[in-house]
């Protein structure tokens, strides 16, 4: 049994992929003992192609059909053999000593079910990458018209922590799913990512079930990843953010089933209010974009 597999799923983002395997082989061979597994969803672009001649070392699973991330993602942890699994994205890539720091902590840290590295973004400044579970206040202050009148609100600085030290580790409601240490003796006990999860929320609805099982969410600074926000949804944007607002709706389903039909229409109709803006917000840029090409053109 290996000590740690790392599990990227792709789709249709060869360029970054390279760069994310690049960054696992290029570094000094870990003291670690691990595998590295790649989950193609039927890329386009050739990604699957560009894994089997560059990284042969790289155990390949190439999905006939998008499966989404959380399905592609239990494909390869059923496959792996490891005492963690390491879930991380294709845009995204990991420091020098990124894995060996992942495993000592885990190993220093036997009540962590998960753990979080730091991730910063591509300008090497801080993503917020662990979270406070979320609240419908913050729901209706994140990313809304709301949270633009008032950028420094406390709901969203709560639920991003803005309050606390991104330098020391500590426990957390959860982590990012972009980059994801997971313990195998969890996975065991609970089960890997929900799939009625397609894309979102897997990585908070199995932090969640982390804390309820008695395990703790740890994050670990001293691990280092970067993360390239959105590149491969940016592929298909309006699907995404369909699934972004529908994946929030199931998880509040599932973990919320109490709240009774008021809460569900709240829920429902704020999201399905924020996913049309953001689709409406995103056609106009698009409309605004093409017509000053057409007139630089012209």
């Amino acid at each position: 049994m290996t000590d740690i597999a790392v599990i990227i799923v792709n789709w249709n983002a060869q360029k970054d992929l390279r760069v994310c395997l690049q960054s696992l082989f290029s570094d000094p061979r870990p003291k670690v003992d691990y595998e590295v597994w790649v989950v193609d969803n039927d890329s386009a672009d050739g990604s699957a192609d560009m894994v089997r001649s560059e990284f042969p070392e790289v155990r390949l699973i190439a999905n006939n059909e998008n499966t989404g991330f959380s399905k592609a993602n239990n494909q390869a942890i059923a496959q792996s053999q490891s005492r963690y699994v390491f879930l991380l994205n294709s845009d995204a890539y990991v420091h020098e000593g990124a894995i060996d720091q992942l495993v000592e902590y885990a190993d220093a840290h036997p009540q962590a079910g998960i753990i979080g590295p730091r991730v910063l973004n591509e300008d090497g400044t801080l993503q917020f990458s662990c979270r406070r579970f979320p609240s419908l206040m913050a729901g209706f202050f994140r990313n809304t018209l709301l949270g633009k009148i008032a950028p420094q609100n406390k709901y969203a600085a709560e639920y991003l922590m803005w309050d606390i030290s991104h330098d020391k580790d500590q426990t957390v409601d959860w982590i990012s799913g972009c980059a994801m240490l997971i313990r195998r003796t969890l996975i065991d006990r609970i089960g890997a990512l929900d799939e009625r999860f397609f894309m979102y929320c897997e990585d908070v609805d199995i932090c969640r079930r982390t804390w309820e099982d008695g395990f703790e969410v740890r994050y670990a600074p001293e691990a280092v990843v970067s993360h390239i926000i959105g590149r491969s949804s940016d592929n298909n944007a309006e699907k995404m953010i369909v699934e972004f607002h529908r994946s929030w709706y199931e998880y509040d389903l599932k973990h919320h089933p109490h709240g009774g039909p008021g809460r569900r229409a709240v829920v429902y109709s704020g999201l399905w209010l924020r996913g049309a803006v953001r689709i409406a917000r995103r056609r106009s840029n698009q409309k605004r974009q093409a017509k000053i090409q057409q007139e630089r053109g012209s």
